[in-house]
């Protein structure tokens, strides 16, 4: 009998590749939606000036997102993000979600444009 050998453990840096990479673009992908309704839309539910903060964390979190992304495609996927980084950047997006499906409740004759 020949004994099974154990399967090959992925590298590190094909591990982020796999996992980053992907997860870099879901960030800036709802990064850049989450801004477009923020300038565009008003929200009744929030103030001007909360609106406002939020667009501006959200701007923010896109360029340390893009950032991130270029340096990482110059390391050629050698270089990792902090894990408190991308938490907050993960509690921004579910924020962003949360305004978004208020402002989709909204009757749209409660909605203005800006």
């Amino acid at each position: 009998m020949i004994p099974s050998q154990p399967p090959s453990q992925p590298s590190e840096q094909s591990l982020l590749k796999t996992i980053l990479q992907p997860l870099l673009a879901d960030f800036a992908h709802w990064f850049e939606r989450s801004i477009q309704l923020l300038e565009t839309e008003s929200m009744g539910f929030l103030t001007v000036s909360d609106q406002n903060d939020l667009l501006a964390r959200v701007k923010n979190a896109q360029q340390e997102v893009r950032a991130a992304q270029m340096l990482f495609n110059a390391t050629d996927g050698q270089v990792g993000i902090e894990p408190s980084t991308m938490l907050t950047w993960h509690k921004l997006v579910g924020e962003c979600w949360q305004v978004s499906t208020r402002f989709r409740q909204f009757p749209p004759s409660d909605r203005q444009p800006q």
